[in-house]
């Protein structure tokens, strides 16, 4: 796998190129300006949330260009598919998650002593997008998208709300591995209702966008960061949850109006990898960033932690570190 470099480019244009990548290698640059790499060597393995894995490349650039000798490999796997395929059978430093770790995730942590921490990265507004030229639609309630991606989905958009053309609704969205699709699933169309399969899976941001963009009667979701920075593509709609039609955007996610598809993003740091000086320093340097409003909200598009919750997202790691090199 080639070592990922920004270059010339701006972050902000690299991130474009990121979203529709499946993994990046990260490598540190020869020698930084200083000319040394602070002492740290090594590789860090991460797995995970095509949501939080912008954000995470992000990161792990900035900390290679200070850190020559440390590699960071980066893969986008889903949230699920990341803890049952790699983290929680103890393959991976840190699993990215767009939602909290499930029960039988846990479980299957436990029986191979894998050991971590959860650590809040961002807040997501979860965004969803029709093509360009859909402009019957602007706003849908919680209640209509819900028909659209339940198991007993709609089939037509007519079937949405009448005045709609009567079209076959063409779905792009993430894969049963994605935490996005448990999101969805839990916060649209509610456990019993679950999920269509009359839809093209997958975990790459940008296959959803070219679906969406090719069809003027698809609909599709995925985090925010890839709309933010490919505003041009698609046309986000506006969510209305009983008070009126919300867009999304980092101001409405931050305020909490965005409901209920703003959302909380995590990585999960293992113990025993917090032992190793190079992780844990790593560990620190992405609790450290997460208030930087130029790359977080600004290159990315997440709303960054408040001072307060990260000085509690430090605290905690702190307290790992010590617990884990002790």
């Amino acid at each position: 796998m080639e070592a990922s470099r920004f270059g010339d480019l701006t972050r902000r244009d690299a991130l474009k190129a990121l979203g529709g990548a499946g993994a990046v290698a990260v490598a540190g640059c020869t020698e930084t300006e200083n000319g040394d790499s602070g002492g740290l060597s090594g590789d860090i393995n991460i797995a995970g949330s095509s949501t939080v894995f912008p954000l995470m490349s992000a990161i792990a650039e900035e900390f290679s260009s200070e850190h020559s000798n440390v590699n960071i490999d980066i893969s986008s796997t889903g949230s699920g598919g990341g803890f049952s395929n790699h983290f929680c059978p103890g393959n991976t430093d840190f699993n990215n998650a767009s939602r909290e770790i499930q029960p039988e995730e846990e479980e299957l942590c436990d029986e191979n002593d894998v050991d971590y921490i959860e650590l809040v990265a961002a807040t997501d507004a979860l965004t969803v997008v029709v093509n360009n030229e859909a402009d019957f639609v602007d706003c849908l309630t919680i209640e209509e998208l819900a028909s659209i991606w339940e198991s007993d989905a709609v089939e037509t958009w007519d079937e949405v709300r009448e005045e709609f053309p009567n079209e076959e609704i063409e779905r792009y969205g993430a894969a049963d591995t994605s935490g996005t699709y448990d999101y969805f699933i839990e916060n649209v169309q509610g456990a019993e209702a679950g999920h269509t399969d009359d839809y093209q899976a997958t975990e790459r941001d940008d296959t959803i966008a070219q679906g969406v963009a090719g069809s003027e009667y698809a609909i599709g979701y995925f985090g925010f960061s890839y709309y933010y920075n490919n505003p041009d593509d698609v046309k986000a709609l506006g969510i209305d949850n009983g008070d009126g039609c919300v867009e999304p955007s980092l101001e409405t996610a931050a305020s909490g109006e965005y409901q209920p598809l703003s959302r909380e993003l995590y990585t999960y740091p293992a113990m025993s990898s917090l032992a190793k000086d190079h992780v844990a320093e790593f560990a620190r340097f992405f609790v450290e960033q997460t208030t930087n409003e130029e790359l977080v909200a600004e290159d990315v598009g997440y709303v960054p932690l408040t001072e307060e919750t990260q000085e509690e997202q430090m605290q905690k790691l702190e307290s790992a570190i010590e617990e884990a090199q002790s």
